[in-house]
């Protein structure tokens, strides 16, 4: 009983900060994300009574045994539902940096979602499959279906689910994931959104998002980018400001992501269509349409701080595969 699947990371528009039920990881508010195709995890699972106590593996890395922890709970939480008792080896790879802001909780848990519940030959609905997700790491859950994706924050654990609005093919928007630091965030995102409600500026934040949403969906459904871009990039500035007024304050940034943030907006004045965001980390996506993409290349790759850059489409969800890493 072994099944290995793939699943994208993905970059959210409309971002979401802070929990209103935390055993459910329910959000504050809905969200918007694009799947990226090369940033992504693929896991393998496999169940059988050979395997005497549950194994958790990252290749060219290594969990600390609270991740490892989490990713058991995520088994029992198959393991309920599929009413079994077999314990789990499970394999991951990532094809970027986790623990730095770039989404790796997001593609790590849908695919190990998906492939658990395909070792145990369970046949979820997509909707299903995201609620699952979403229990071991809220953002997961949009990494189940496919393109541009919307998560309902939902009042409940049936209402809170993730479904796609525009499929990966539907506009070529791309997402130059811009990596300056590798190492593991020193204050995690559950731990972090825990004292969210400090902030003196989270309640406008609320207020303002369902306008906001409506404008990302109004400039996808037209396919008017500068509109897209100047509305992701004012969440992800609000977002950031709800964080770094926290107590204690949290500030993911480090030198290099802002003077990227400053050089995007100079490209921009000097007429080149570029836009940023940032999740919870120092990482920066630079967001243009595929014919700026080159340019866009051309600047950043000698910009002084950069460590690497994973380039993105919009991508599929989560997909089994056949090649196990075991």
């Amino acid at each position: 009983m072994k099944a290995t699947a793939k699943a994208p990371a993905n970059i959210a528009c409309i971002k979401y900060w802070g929990k209103a039920d935390e055993k459910l990881r329910l959000p504050l508010n809905d969200s918007i994300s694009m799947n990226m195709s090369g940033a992504y995890t693929v896991t393998t699972v496999e169940f059988s009574k050979k395997h005497l106590k549950d194994s958790v593996t990252l290749l060219d890395g290594e969990f600390s045994g609270k991740e490892i922890g989490r990713v058991i709970r995520g088994l029992d939480r198959i393991r309920q539902k599929a009413d079994r008792a077999e314990r789990a080896m499970v394999v991951t790879r990532n094809s970027f940096p986790k623990g730095a802001g770039s989404a790796a909780s997001a593609s790590g848990f849908a695919a190990l979602t998906l492939a658990g519940f395909a070792a145990l030959n369970m046949h979820l609905s997509e909707k299903e499959l995201t609620i699952f997700a979403r229990l071991g790491s809220g953002s997961a859950c949009r990494s189940i279906p496919d393109g541009f994706v919307l998560w309902e924050a939902g009042s409940d654990n049936d209402s809170s689910y993730a479904h796609s609005i525009f499929p990966q093919d539907y506009w070529d928007i791309r997402d130059l994931l811009v990596i300056v630091d590798r190492s593991m965030k020193k204050v995690s995102t559950t731990d972090g959104m825990k004292t969210v409600r400090t902030s003196p500026y989270l309640h406008k934040r609320l207020h303002d998002i369902p306008g906001r949403m409506q404008e990302i969906k109004k400039a996808l459904k037209e396919r008017d980018f500068v509109r897209f871009g100047e509305v992701t990039e004012e969440d992800c500035l609000d977002m950031h400001h709800v964080m770094q007024t926290q107590q204690p304050p949290l500030m993911y940034w480090n030198d290099t992501t802002v003077r990227i943030m400053e050089a995007v907006r100079s490209w921009r004045s000097d007429g080149l269509p570029v836009y940023f965001t940032i999740d919870a980390g120092p990482n920066v996506h630079l967001l243009c349409e595929g014919k700026h993409e080159e340019r866009v290349l051309t600047k950043i790759r000698e910009f002084s701080g950069v460590i690497d850059i994973i380039q993105n489409r919009p991508a599929e969800g989560a997909r089994i595969i056949s090649e196990h890493l075991f």
